[in-house]
């Protein structure tokens, strides 16, 4: 499986959610993703309460993660 792109899919921005990296055309950071992982919610959960997420969000969010270490994320 090929690693997302997270650079399509997420950003950042000092006027959406005080420069806190979010889903493109959202207002969900990815932080509020991966604390509802590490909540034990399974993907298709989050997509529920999500809509607008999709599954490459998601991954998206986890690869930013990865690729960003260094990135201070504030967790919800």
């Amino acid at each position: 499986m090929n690693r997302v792109n997270w650079r399509q899919r997420i950003v950042v921005s000092p006027d959406l959610h005080h420069g806190d990296p979010c889903i493109k055309g959202t207002r969900i950071p990815v932080s509020v993703i991966l604390g509802s992982l590490a909540d034990r919610m399974t993907t298709r959960e989050i997509l529920e309460a999500y809509p607008q997420l999709t599954e490459e969000d998601i991954r998206a969010a986890l690869t930013y993660t990865v690729e960003m270490p260094g990135t201070k994320l504030q967790m919800p």
